[in-house]
């Protein structure tokens, strides 16, 4: 039995120093593999960041916001009979919502009503008496002031019969719901958030440069990233009179939403500021970007050798990019092979 231990542990001990072996030998070839890739110089195409004029136009990001957004509210109490409108819904200002029962609303208001005509009349008679002095000055004024309090209880149990029946308070569209058929309402329970899409706000970030040349009212042409194809009217409605924690400045601008409401809030929009003048930018092609414009990267050649580079960029054309910081005049940039590269890989110039 313990021969039969020691051949199993043997055998074990086999396995495992031949694993080891295989997988040394898998790291040595891709080692040498990886040394043979870093020996041979990938060949690339390099230009230089310039300085040009460039239009002082420029393009910003932000989110849609609505214009008009409220979480309705309950004015009275009672139980919930019917819901005229669910999320989804679009709805008008002043179309009916929900209805509440009204019975002890209705039953009030026709008591007050009755208690009403009968001050009404009550006064009338005491005028007449008034007349003809058979009453006092003090029981004529006591008449008056009864039919002005029952008017008063009048004007409110109107309303309070009105408000069981809910209406919008503004148009748009139900984005969420909170009660259903059979709730009892209370004072100030939440009924519905609304949203009006018709009219949407992107709000974006300028530099102090950029926020120079706007000015409230300046049209501008907005998109959202999610369909750029589709371009849409705006307007500057408001800019910052001071600058946030990072020296931007918050700009304001009113869309007009499309009829089929392209457009939703929420969505990453860009918006485009087109200015009448030029000034001088650093600036590379645009396929020298490595990475999104969002973070971009450049590759630097310096000694045949390229290195991965940060860079900030400012205006973007069809063709260029400025470079804010990150690059200057007289360095080379890879213009096309980065494919193939990687940080600290040789290369020759084309």
């Amino acid at each position: 039995m313990k021969k039969l231990i020691y051949i199993v542990v043997a055998l074990v001990l086999i396995g495992a120093v031949a694993f080891k072996l295989i997988q040394n030998k898998k790291e040595m070839a891709t080692e040498a593999a990886v040394a043979e890739i870093k020996s041979e110089a990938i060949s690339v195409q390099v230009a230089e960041p310039k300085v040009g004029k460039i239009d002082k136009s420029f393009t910003a990001q932000g989110n849609f916001q609505p214009v008009q957004t409220l979480s309705l509210l309950s004015e009275t109490t009672g139980q919930v009979q019917r819901i005229l409108k669910r999320k989804g819904d679009r709805v008008r200002r002043g179309e009916l919502l929900i209805q509440v029962e009204a019975n002890t609303a209705n039953a009030d208001l026709a008591t007050i009503q009755a208690n009403y005509e009968k001050a009404k009349a009550d006064l009338g008679r005491y005028e007449n008496l008034a007349a003809g002095e058979a009453i006092t000055k003090r029981q004529l004024e006591d008449a008056r002031i009864a039919v002005t309090q029952f008017q008063a209880q009048l004007v409110n149990a109107r309303q309070r019969v009105s408000k069981t029946r809910i209406t919008a308070p503004i148009d748009g569209e139900i984005n969420e719901m909170y009660v259903e058929v059979g709730s009892y309402l209370g004072m100030a329970t939440k009924l519905y958030d609304i949203v009006n899409v018709d009219r949407l706000k992107l709000n974006v970030k300028v530099d102090e440069a950029q926020v120079l040349l706007l000015r409230k009212g300046d049209k501008v042409q907005v998109r959202a990233d999610v369909n750029a194809n589709d371009t849409f009217p705006g307007t500057v409605t408001a800019i910052a009179a001071q600058a946030d924690a990072s020296l931007k400045y918050d700009v304001e601008i009113e869309v007009k939403n499309q009829s089929q409401n392209l457009l939703r809030a929420g969505m990453y929009g860009t918006a485009a500021f087109a200015i009448a003048d030029t000034r001088d930018a650093l600036l590379i092609p645009r396929e020298a970007i490595v990475g999104s414009i969002q973070d971009p990267s450049v590759y630097v050649v310096e000694n045949n050798v390229a290195h991965l580079r940060k860079v900030k960029t400012g205006t973007i054309t069809q063709d260029q990019v400025e470079i804010a910081n990150g690059l200057k005049t007289g360095e080379k940039v890879v213009q096309s092979g980065q494919i193939n590269l990687r940080d600290g890989l040789k290369v020759s110039i084309l």
